[in-house]
């Protein structure tokens, strides 16, 4: 069955490739991506799925099905093809469509009704800007499947274990404004609020667990030395690999935040940007996709990756097991968001790419439908994996 589901990717190389192409001929950074979209849901209905364009609030988002039999569980297939503002793809996500669809279309051909399952495909918009998959899980999307299944271009074949979840926030410090050399009593520094809110973390970060990250900036210029300033806008970033734990960690900058402004006599304002979950890690399904990869002859294969930085899957891959399996297609150590990958974007390595990772892909579902009980032992190490990671 492996054999006829590579053989089928392998005559579609040419459209999918093609695809991949176009799509990279004409980037369109997040929300702005109706080329993108446009073109894959016409090849997608031209196949016989099930298209719907537009969902929610995102008009470059779709979903896509087809359904095999009568019952069966829900693979979920998701991409990502937004481009890099004013720098085009450089990130490799014009890759991205073609595997999915060249896995899902592999799989449609070759499956039977004694093998029943519905594939579902999302395409996920403004991963690089405002995490779209956040968007898409707010407004009720992508809570029909069992599995979620990405990949992602990149310098070795490998998978992510995990990623980081992230908490970003601005503050402003309100204060009083004062002449600091004729009347400094009557001032309230909103910068001295924020120096000590920054020094707060310093001292926080002693006390945290070991994989957290912090990070803050002043995020507006507060003025003349001469004056106090009654202003002061700061950036912060707070990550864990523990969406858990990082809830905890808010509350304790939160603390920081109102201490500051007590010792300040100001005044201050959080907001917070989406946020991203961290990944549950299962590592049943990051095994059963390289093995596939190994059969699909992707290049490079390296271990798991377990440094990673955050990402809006992670949100998908918080509620539902999921993995990204990273396709090689530039050479080791290239950089994303680097010039290397745009002069690889479209080269025979990244043709090679699309086939090898849409094999791998299409095998792995194989065996999740073919091996009795695979699936339900996938969730149960999501189960524990979750569980465990409330409990940090």
């Amino acid at each position: 069955m492996k054999k006829r589901l590579f053989d089928t990717v392998d005559s579609l190389r040419a459209p999918l490739c093609q695809l991949a192409d176009n799509i990279y001929d004409y980037p369109e950074p997040g929300l702005q991506e109706h080329f993108a979209a446009g073109r894959l849901t016409g090849f997608l209905q031209k196949e016989g799925f099930s298209v719907q364009l537009g969902l929610g609030s995102l008009d470059t988002a779709f979903r896509a099905e087809w359904s095999c039999g009568q019952g069966g569980p829900a693979i979920g297939l998701l991409c990502e093809y937004d481009a890099l503002e004013g720098f085009g793809h450089g990130c490799g996500h014009h890759l991205q469509p073609a595997i999915a669809i060249g896995a899902a279309l592999a799989l449609k051909r070759r499956l039977t009704p004694e093998t029943p399952c519905r594939l579902i495909l999302y395409g996920t918009p403004a991963e690089e800007t405002i995490g779209g998959k956040i968007t898409l899980l707010r407004e009720g999307f992508l809570q029909d499947i069992d599995i979620a299944l990405i990949t992602h271009g990149g310098p070795m074949t490998c998978v992510d274990v995990k990623s980081m979840a992230l908490t970003d926030a601005n503050v402003v410090f309100t204060g009083k404004s004062a002449h600091s050399a004729i009347q400094p009593e009557e001032g309230r520094s909103a910068l001295d609020a924020l120096l000590l809110a920054f020094q707060g973390i310093e001292f926080l970060r002693e006390h945290v667990c070991e994989d957290t990250r912090m990070h803050y900036t002043v995020a507006e210029s507060p003025g003349p030395a001469n004056v106090v300033p009654a202003r002061a806008c700061g950036s912060f970033i707070l990550r864990s690999y523990n969406s858990d734990y990082l809830r905890k960690l808010t509350a304790r900058f939160e603390n920081i935040i109102r201490g500051a402004a007590l010792m300040t006599d100001t005044s201050y304002e959080i907001s917070y940007g989406q946020g991203m979950d961290s990944t549950v890690p299962v590592t049943k399904l990051g095994d059963l996709l390289m093995e596939n990869a190994r059969l699909a002859g992707a290049a490079n294969l390296q271990p798991p990756r377990l440094k990673t930085g955050s990402t809006d899957f992670g949100n998908v891959s918080y509620r539902v097991p999921g993995c990204c399996l990273r396709i090689a297609f530039v050479p080791e150590g290239s950089p994303s968001h680097s010039q290397v990958f745009l002069d690889y974007g479209k080269s025979s390595q990244a043709h090679d790419a699309i086939c090898a990772a849409a094999k791998a892909l299409a095998g792995a579902v194989w065996d999740l439908l073919e091996q009795p009980g695979a699936l339900a032992e996938i969730r149960r190490e999501f189960d524990v994996a979750r569980e465990q990671m409330a409990k940090a």
